[in-house]
């Protein structure tokens, strides 16, 4: 017999005498990828440019038929680049347009921007598109991520060579708004991996066995498409101490399975988990213990050459005025929180696009052109937009204090 969901079958059909034997095919690796490809391009007109060993790393999370798929997706791009040039009347196609027609390693690029493979369909796994260059400051945090998850997947045979044992889980902890999601999609950028996002609240139900089974789909569907990065935001919520007030008995079982997965007998092989927190003091101790969250990570508000940099990478596409000063900018948002700060700079925008349609400015394509933000935008916006109250993030810096000292 043969089924995609192993666990929904009678364990009684399960027991010796009957299926004896449980065979588990997973997704192909690398090399398995590389064969697969090999075998399906084998008769197939490819131009000089094709590297198949690139397309079998990009290729991560593929089963054999979506690979398959892939190959032929390529070569229907082809056929559709010579198409305009045939003469549909002909009983042939000549010779010489055939000679031209050769799937072209932009062909496979393509192909791979519309297939989703198999493994992603049923959680929502993405392959985010955000780079260290885009979050400001946070150097600190970058180094220990780079680490802690780009380095072991970049440079796996120099960790095998001093036996060093990689980190299966990292906890990033700061006040709302700091960049932690940023930070968790620009690693799985970096390291080319998968990446999937769930809040913490998002595994509770009311339904027995429902939480702890949505936790075990998570880390089976992460070990598919690994490489791949498990990112739970609000972590606290589903991982409280045990014995709290807000204690319950669904949360600890969430606790169990998480410390199952983390400490199984099936490897997390390629598979990294981040958690985010604002309250690092509520989580169980449990999860802090090494082997499981190994890293905890600071993110803390940024400083004022953080917020210049931040104002740099959120305005590097708009059209700015000479007159305008990051410096003074970045001086007069002491207390905001990157997220501040990037609203900040979207505010000033549609304050000059009013200022503009107040003044019945020209809707011309040259004045339009012509149109640029102002120190004076910044400085109303700076006005309007009130940062994260201080009082609160006081709190969270105390307790982000008081954990690193007990940590």
């Amino acid at each position: 017999g043969a089924t995609n969901r192993p666990n929904a079958i009678d364990a009684a059909l399960r027991r010796p005498g009957r299926f004896d034997r449980e065979i588990e095919i997973n997704i192909p690796d690398r090399a398995g990828r590389a064969e697969i490809l090999s075998i399906h391009t084998r008769g197939m007109p490819m131009a000089e440019d094709v590297d198949l060993e690139q397309i079998a790393d990009l290729t991560h999370g593929y089963a054999g038929a979506d690979v398959s798929a892939l190959t032929k997706e390529a070569a229907m791009r082809a056929l559709r680049r010579i198409m305009p040039k045939l003469d549909l009347e002909l009983d042939a196609i000549p010779v010489e347009i055939l000679n031209t027609m050769n799937v072209t390693q932009s062909d496979f690029f393509a192909a791979l921007r519309d297939m989703q493979p198999s493994s992603m369909r049923e959680v929502l796994i993405e392959k985010p598109n955000v780079h260290w260059d885009d979050i400001g400051g946070l150097q600190q945090a970058k180094q220990e991520l780079k680490e802690a998850v780009e380095w072991p997947l970049k440079y796996a045979s120099l960790f095998y060579q001093v036996k060093a044992r990689t980190p299966r889980g990292i906890l990033m902890y700061g006040p709302p708004g700091t960049g932690k999601t940023m930070l968790a999609k620009a690693v799985a950028t970096e390291s080319q991996a998968n990446f999937i996002n769930v809040k913490g609240p998002e595994f509770l139900s009311k339904w027995v066995g429902e939480s702890e089974k949505a936790v075990r789909e998570i880390f089976r569907k992460a070990r598919q498409a690994s490489p791949c990065i498990i990112f739970i935001d609000e972590i606290d919520s589903i991982v409280p101490k045990r014995g709290s007030d807000g204690d319950n008995r669904v949360t600890e079982r969430i606790i169990s399975q998480m410390l199952a997965e983390m400490d199984g007998l099936e490897t997390l092989h390629n598979v990294v988990v981040i958690a985010a927190t604002n309250r690092p003091d509520l989580i169980d101790d449990a999860i802090l213990r090494p082997g499981r969250f190994d890293r905890v990570v600071s993110i803390p508000l940024p400083d004022v050459e953080a917020r210049k940099e931040i104002i740099r990478i959120q305005t590097r596409e708009m059209p700015l005025d000479a007159d305008v000063d990051l410096d003074e900018l970045a001086a007069r948002t002491d207390g905001f929180t990157g997220a501040d700060v990037s609203g900040l700079c979207n505010e000033a925008a549609l304050l000059r696009i009013r200022r503009y349609v107040s003044e019945g400015g020209e809707l011309s394509e040259s004045s339009i052109r012509e149109l640029k933000i102002t120190m004076e935008d910044f400085r109303q916006a700076t006005e309007k937009i009130r940062p994260t109250s201080r009082i609160e993030l006081d709190r969270y810096v105390k307790i982000a204090r008081e954990f690193q000292y007990v940590g």
